[in-house]
């Protein structure tokens, strides 16, 4: 049963055509990749899905509590509310915020106190305020960011910072999560990390996972299924040992040496 269907989804820019009738679906619980050249379509394919671009034509539907929604025409908070979380290929933390508030900021979008309770400070919004700060130091722990939660968000190693986004992204208890090149400026050992974090990730919060990547060993390792894009158009659809034998994709991404790999 998929969790999320999108079918010939399109966005052009004036005469520019970015992505042309992609169809796609996730199951429930999968981790799918989705790769291709620099330009083919994969970031602006998020930003359809999470409503920062609105498409074209096509269709993006979200199947979940037995109900089907239609996501597009739907802003990036809405759409966020309703399950699916992103990380960005350039990270986008508060960088002047600390670590434990970047996730506190995620988490709001969840509390159920209104203006009155919280110029009051009534005893709803000190129990639902203290809950969330619980919630943020179990988060924190997992990824072991717990005793830098004072410290601001832009003095994080730059793994660290990869990891706190996809930690916010986790704050708002999302059922699908986009993973735009999390692997993207990590040396060998931070992408072997963050590779075990993903599969972690997606088990112990029942996940399903969309991922883009340019680190093809991660790609292979982790991912149950790939599309591939080129030029806007989905080329290929299949297992990671499909994808490395298609000629297709060999020719217009991963090259000779990937596919005989």
């Amino acid at each position: 049963m998929p969790i999320l269907t999108v079918n010939k989804l399109t966005k052009s820019f004036g005469g520019l055509m970015a992505v042309s009738n992609v169809s796609m679906e996730l199951k429930k619980g999968e981790l799918v990749g989705l790769i291709g050249p620099n330009g083919a379509g994969k970031t602006t394919v998020f930003n359809l899905l999470t409503g920062i671009y609105q498409p074209t034509s096509g269709t993006v539907t979200l199947h979940r509590d037995k109900k089907e929604e239609q996501l597009q025409g739907l802003k990036p908070y809405t759409i966020c509310k309703k399950g699916i979380a992103r990380t960005f290929q350039n990270i986008r933390l508060f960088k002047d915020l600390t670590v434990l508030d970047n996730v506190r900021i995620a988490m709001n979008k969840n509390v159920k106190y209104g203006l009155f309770s919280t110029f009051f400070h009534t005893r709803s919004y000190s129990d639902e305020e203290k809950e969330m700060l619980d919630k943020c130091m179990q988060l924190l722990k997992i990824l072991k960011l717990d005793h830098k939660k004072d410290e601001l968000a832009k003095n994080l190693p730059y793994g660290e910072q990869r990891h706190l986004e996809i930690l916010r992204a986790l704050a708002t208890n999302p059922c699908i999560l986009l993973l735009d090149e999390p692997a993207a400026g990590m040396n060998p050992a931070e992408t072997a990390q963050l590779t075990e974090m993903i599969g972690w990730i997606r088990e112990n919060f029942d996940l399903t996972i969309l991922l883009i990547e340019h680190d093809m060993s991660l790609v292979m390792k982790i991912c149950e299924r790939i599309y591939v894009l080129d030029y806007g158009m989905v080329i290929a659809e299949g297992t990671p040992s499909e994808i490395k034998s298609n000629k297709r994709v060999i020719e217009a991404y991963l090259g000779e040496e990937m596919g005989n790999a």
